[in-house]
């Protein structure tokens, strides 16, 4: 390739006199006087000649110009790594590793969090079970097409009322949770410890606004499924059921746009001290182009956590069918439509200890994806570097680089 007009590299194949381009090959050059210079037969092979720098040795016998010397980095120096991850643009792999990598070195703090919250969100959730939860209505086998149809919205709605305290329960924990490892997470990324009453003392003044993010989204969510699913419901009948399945659908769709679109919102308004409406235009900025990777790492994530809990789950819940076996054959029978304390309890100690893993990982690669988006757009990397007191990068800010 000529980068400048009417100038040939020495190991150009020239056709004709000339090269693809029009310009003089070797055969053709000539000196200041107008005298044809004569070329060497011995030419280096196309592609692999490159001129010498400034003050550059000549090449070792059997050395040619394009090959560096031996044991030289000429790549880019490391990235600076004083917490859990890199500060550069980060890989999938390594949000993955950079929340683990925090689980790892500050298990005592995450674990305190993780553990305390996942023991009242089940004691809480096992009582609401016990109590709150009303029971299935029985199913007559021998009532008409109508009544059976009945006893099935009944069912249902009994179910959906059965799910509302342990969503309840669940959000709640998942936002005491959240906010405290956003804190601790994002002092990992500087390389810094904190304690648990830190992290708390830091994370409180926001919970009341991460409260009513988290109240936001879920309500954007029902109502855009409630949009999808209205026109059907209100038609009624075969075209009725197929329009809302198709508004089902495409709210489902929207759905999950909106979710990844405000993914980053929480750790904004956690570490950038931001308000709620302030919080989800900073998320759908960072998000903006961004779209499919952050669903493709999310999803994963929670594929893998999914799989996770399912292998703790499942030992748990065969010892819990082993111990309350009472329950379960009362349940088969159709005697009794709930379980018993020992089943609750033995799986509520399963749910315990997924939630003290898995709550930590997924709040993690939330925090590590807010980060890895400001590196890549606002340069953040040398923010996190000059509040980490790396040297080369300036004093050291008063103020959390994170946050910005």
């Amino acid at each position: 390739m000529n980068d400048t007009p009417g100038w040939t590299s020495p190991g150009s194949a020239p056709s004709g006199g000339q090269d693809g381009s029009g310009t003089p090959g070797p055969a053709a050059s000539a000196d200041a006087n107008g005298s044809a210079v004569q070329w060497s037969k011995d030419q280096p092979p196309a592609g692999q000649w490159s001129p010498p720098s400034h003050g550059t040795p000549p090449p070792a016998p059997g050395q040619n110009w394009g090959t560096p010397p031996p044991n030289v980095n000429w790549g880019r120096p490391p990235a600076a790594k004083p917490g859990v991850i890199p500060l550069r643009p980060l890989g999938m792999g390594e949000i993955l590793d950079g929340a683990v990598k925090t689980l790892r070195t500050y298990w005592r703090t995450v674990l305190s969090i993780t553990v305390t919250v996942a023991v009242i969100s089940q004691i809480a959730n096992i009582l609401a079970q016990r109590y709150l939860v009303p029971a299935a209505p029985k199913l007559d086998p021998d009532a008409t097409p109508a009544e059976q149809l009945q006893q099935s919205l009944d069912s249902a709605q009994s179910s959906v009322i059965a799910l509302g305290p342990s969503l309840l329960v669940t959000m709640m924990a998942s936002l005491v949770s959240a906010a405290l490892l956003t804190v601790v997470i994002s002092r990992a990324v500087l390389g810094r410890p904190v304690s648990l009453g830190s992290a708390w003392q830091e994370a409180r003044p926001r919970l009341l606004q991460l409260l009513g993010l988290t109240l936001l989204l879920a309500a954007m969510t029902v109502a855009v499924m409630t949009v999808g699913l209205l026109p059907g419901l209100l038609i009624g009948g075969a075209p009725g059921v197929a329009l809302a399945l198709l508004g089902g659908l495409g709210a489902i769709v929207a759905d999950v746009w909106l979710v990844i679109r405000f993914s980053l919102s929480s750790p904004a308004l956690m570490l950038e001290r931001r308000g709620v409406v302030q919080s989800l235009k900073r998320s759908a900025k960072l998000v903006q182009g961004s779209w499919w990777r952050i669903f493709g790492i999310t999803l994963l994530t929670q594929l893998l956590l999914f799989l996770f809990g399912m292998i703790i789950a499942i030992p748990f819940t065969i010892i819990g069918f082993v111990v309350d076996s009472e329950g379960f054959t009362g349940l088969l029978s159709g005697n009794s439509t709930t379980f018993g304390w020992p089943f609750l309890i033995v799986t509520g100690i399963g749910g315990v200890i997924t939630s003290a893993i898995t709550y930590p990982i997924s709040a993690g690669v939330t925090v590590l994806l807010y980060v890895d988006q400001r590196i890549r757009r606002e340069a953040l990397d040398l923010e996190l570097a000059r509040a980490a007191g790396l040297p080369g990068y300036g004093p050291t800010p008063g103020t959390d680089a994170v946050g910005g």
